[in-house]
């Protein structure tokens, strides 16, 4: 188990990969899925086998709102269909945390439920707010749960420049889920639970 890491140094880099990762080309991404609600792409991932995942849609709220749905507190586990628990197991400021949560199983229990330890740091960009994180190995994994890995992953949420009560959300997810599966099973699942994450997240923000 190690120990927590700096916050301050670990914030500026994750900020900085995500940045990098918004100035990715089109011409990289493959489409993977398409919704009324959003369109999510993918590539290699340069972190690991897997892939790192783009999702876009257009979700009629503010910014400020929006992220709050969506980083660590109160407000995620009453929509996040995935995530069964949360709890926040260190506060650095206002706006870094580690919280450790654990997501439902999916495909029919074909990925069984998932454990993860994440630190978390928002931050604003541009007009908006980018709400990011990545997994720490640190805390003694719960039983029946398989530790999952998120490498860095983020949520861009800037406004519509003419449309400013509308928000432009942007996602970059790259989950490495451990424990035996099947590739094309993870794949399936990512695509999809991108996708109802937009349309969860817009029915929470109406109510």
């Amino acid at each position: 188990m190690d120990l927590l890491p700096d916050p301050a140094p670990l914030a500026t880099k994750l900020r900085n990969t995500l940045v990098q990762y918004h100035s990715i080309g089109d011409s990289e991404w493959r489409a993977a899925k398409k919704t009324k609600d959003a369109t999510v792409w993918r590539k290699p991932s340069e972190e690991f086998s897997g892939y790192l995942y783009k999702s876009q849609g257009v979700v009629e709220d503010v910014t400020n709102r929006i992220v709050d749905h969506i980083r660590p507190g109160p407000y995620r586990l009453d929509w996040d269909s995935l995530m069964t628990t949360m709890d926040i197991m260190e506060t650095f400021e206002e706006n870094c945390c580690v919280m450790r949560y654990t997501t439902a199983g999916q495909l029919w229990n074909i990925i069984a439920p998932r454990e993860f330890v994440d630190f978390s740091y928002t931050t604003s960009y541009e007009d908006g707010l980018l709400t990011c994180g990545i997994s720490l190995d640190y805390g003694e994994v719960r039983p029946n749960f398989v530790r999952g890995f998120n490498h860095p992953c983020g949520w861009f949420c800037v406004p519509l420049k003419d449309c400013p009560s509308h928000s432009l959300l942007t996602g970059y997810i790259q989950t490495e889920l451990r424990g035996m599966l099947p590739q094309s099973a993870v794949d399936t699942a990512m695509s999809s639970t991108l996708a109802n994450f937009y349309s969860d997240l817009k029915k929470a923000l109406k109510t």
